[in-house]
């Protein structure tokens, strides 16, 4: 299982929010690229980064920060937020991104996503399945749709998706542990699904358990910053799997 740290970007700050709410926000660093330089020094090879001025803005705006951390590291970027046209998707991975992951387009303007699938592959397309209550969430999750997940995923890898982040929103930056059993749902019900689990890894001893459900890779956030999971451990668990 990939091990795949975040760094949410408000203002050109690494930060990280409660829930999704902007009124939550908390900064960890005024400098993201020297965060993720100290991933890279610890054996981490992956990225999610979030441009979260994007997602309220509905187009991309922090690709600067994208293209300096790409420059200065070998990190695996994948990146989200706000991207809602062909223009936004050419200008991320100009920057540097490798995947990119679409979220509210999946499901405001479908037909576009399915495009991106046909035109970059499912290996550079990751569908954003960010869901409170079961419900799929949209627009910086400040809008709730009426796609119940399961399916609204079983209808992407039908088209074609295989890579998918799914986000239980009420556990997101609250530390109380994954939704263990919603993921073990979509893995028994999902054929050919990659299925990277974010939201609510509090301690090292989720990471083994999501490991062990068949997650693809997992997304932490606050559990590094609040050093609820030391740089060592993570360390340790790339180590005992590679």
């Amino acid at each position: 299982m990939r091990l795949i740290p975040a760094i949410d970007i408000i203002d050109g700050k690494c930060v990280r929010l409660s829930k999704g709410d902007y009124n939550t926000k908390k900064i960890y660093n005024e400098n993201p690229l020297e965060v993720a330089k100290q991933f890279q020094d610890h054996g981490i090879k992956h990225l999610h980064l979030v441009d979260l001025d994007g997602a309220k803005s509905k187009h991309i705006v922090n690709y600067r920060i994208l293209e300096e951390i790409a420059t200065h590291t070998d990190l695996a970027i994948d990146f989200g937020g706000g991207l809602k046209t062909d223009e936004d998707l050419k200008i991320a991975f100009e920057s540097g991104a490798r995947q990119i992951t679409g979220g509210s387009i999946a499901v405001k303007n479908p037909e576009l996503f399915q495009n991106w699938l046909k035109v970059y592959g499912s290996d550079k397309i990751i569908l954003g399945a960010d869901a409170n209550n079961r419900k799929i969430a949209v627009s910086g999750w400040l809008e709730e749709s009426n796609e119940d997940l399961i399916p609204f995923v079983q209808k992407y890898t039908h088209k074609g998706a295989s890579y998918v982040i799914c986000t239980d929103i009420a556990k997101d930056g609250m530390l109380q542990g994954p939704s263990f059993d919603l993921y073990s749902e979509m893995l028994s019900e999902i054929d050919n699904l990659k299925l990277i689990a974010s939201g609510g890894i509090a301690i090292f001893d989720d990471l083994p358990k999501l490991a062990e459900i068949g997650c693809e890779g997992a997304i932490i956030g606050k559990a590094i910053y609040e050093n609820k999971i030391s740089m060592k451990q993570l360390e340790g668990f790339i180590l005992g799997n590679s």
